[in-house]
């Protein structure tokens, strides 16, 4: 039986700024002949998994490339070494790749701060594309949705650049052209404390009820370059006034439900609605902290408790050398200490809520893997399939599946692409 709410059709209005797009799933599925193929003749469950394209909007995987012990051809284990993403488990759990994210963390917003984010951003761009240059056999870079088909039919994964946190960006919104160049295809304009573009969700500080002025000018510079708009972590005021002024629909990467958890990082049923009505899509997030209330145990709390009064208890006010002891301090912690962590099924009560109440067209999938993401129950991208079974068997079907895997997603890249004015080009090779 289909779940209650979905057997009401939602028709879903676009605003006057957003251009008709096609129908969602249409380009992802348009793409994969072979696997649009391997569907039809194919009754297992997991092989239908394995037979579509399956995109992930927020992969933190980034982070890891210029560690020395991380290497994306060996399988690793989050239980040992707490990662979730390498080749052999993408493989496992069908996972084709996504948007791999040039992540800085808030600073000072300052000249000097803003010229260290700046170079931490091109930095962390360049490790991305080095990684898609290393393992050249098994990744490649996309610019387009159009490079989506050719790269999985050569049998890599797809490696879209996205930017969490504009803050690199300093003041000068023209910047983000050589980012652009570089591959960037999705911008959020903020993370965990408000910045110069935009209120944060979880920033008590919010001077600007919404986006700043130059928030507004980043906005518009992004549509013009044809990238995709992201309102995660983004104050509620932030993402009406993206959605208002943005010419093409918006994406959440990594976002949850306030009815079912009320935390700022999440977003509530009327705004929901109106990321619909916009023909905005929400990737849910599997990121425990942003499920459910998790309580730690005494002794964990105990020993946090003595980490912040060595080091301090806010990462973006501490120096390289304090935030690298801090961060060694704290993996020492959780190994003793573990973290509580929510579960698989508290993931899913988010996703059957969000879906009840917009519908498969506008709700997609993100771990943010290497970033936090896992829960009990799926502990890294090896066991994606398992969404896929429930979904089916929760009364969706194949082509929602299809949507919600990488389809809506992709309709919002593609309508970002040719809503772009400018002529710029992303060359495989920079000279």
């Amino acid at each position: 039986m289909i779940r209650s709410g979905l057997g009401v059709a939602i028709i879903v209005g676009l605003t006057a700024c957003a251009p008709q797009m096609p129908e969602a799933g249409s380009i992802v599925t348009a793409q994969q002949p072979p696997k649009a193929a391997a569907i039809s003749g194919n009754s297992g469950v997991d092989a239908f998994h394995q037979s579509i394209a399956v995109f992930d909007s927020h992969l933190d995987t980034p982070a890891l490339f210029h560690t020395p012990d991380y290497l994306f051809t060996a399988r690793g284990s989050f239980e040992e070494d707490g990662t979730h993403v390498d080749l052999p488990r993408m493989n496992e759990g069908g996972l084709d790749g996504g948007f791999w994210v040039i992540f800085t963390r808030q600073g000072p917003m300052d000249e000097a701060s803003y010229a260290a984010a700046r170079t931490h951003g091109l930095m962390r761009q360049t490790a991305i594309r080095e990684f898609a240059a290393k393992y050249h056999d098994e990744v490649a870079l996309a610019f387009s949705a159009d490079d989506v088909p050719g790269i999985l039919a050569d049998g890599k994964k797809v490696v879209f650049q996205s930017m969490e946190n504009s803050y690199p960006l300093g003041t000068d919104v023209s910047l983000l052209e050589h980012f652009y160049i570089g591959g960037l295809r999705m911008i959020a304009p903020v993370h965990f404390a408000t910045n110069q573009f935009a209120d944060s969700a979880t920033d008590i500080n919010q001077p600007y009820d919404g986006l700043s002025p130059l928030g507004k000018e980043l906005v518009r510079e992004a549509n013009r370059l044809g990238l995709l708009l992201d309102g995660s972590h983004a104050a509620d005021t932030v993402v009406r006034d993206m959605m208002a002024l943005s010419t093409t629909p918006i994406i959440l990467s990594h976002t949850g439900a306030t009815a079912i958890y009320d935390h700022p990082r999440n977003i509530g049923d009327d705004l929901l609605l109106e990321l619909a009505e916009n023909g905005g899509v929400i990737q849910m997030n599997i990121f425990g902290g942003y499920l459910e209330q998790l309580v730690p145990s005494p002794e964990r709390q105990a020993a946090l408790e003595v980490l912040n009064e060595e080091y301090g208890s806010n990462p973006a006010e501490m120096d390289e050398a304090t935030l690298a002891a801090w961060f060694a301090a704290r993996q020492e912690l959780n190994a003793e200490f573990p973290a509580p962590r929510s579960t698989y099924e508290k993931f899913m009560e988010h996703t059957y809520h969000v879906l009840d109440l917009i519908g498969p067209d506008h709700v997609g999938i993100s771990g943010d893997w290497d970033g936090g993401g896992g829960v009990d129950g799926m502990s890294d991208v090896s066991m994606l399939q398992k969404i896929t079974r429930d979904l089916l068997d929760a009364g969706y079907t194949r082509d929602d599946v299809v949507k919600i895997w990488g389809g809506n997603m992709m309709r919002l890249g593609k309508a970002a692409e040719e809503g772009r004015e400018s002529p710029l080009l992303s060359p495989n090779v920079l000279n």
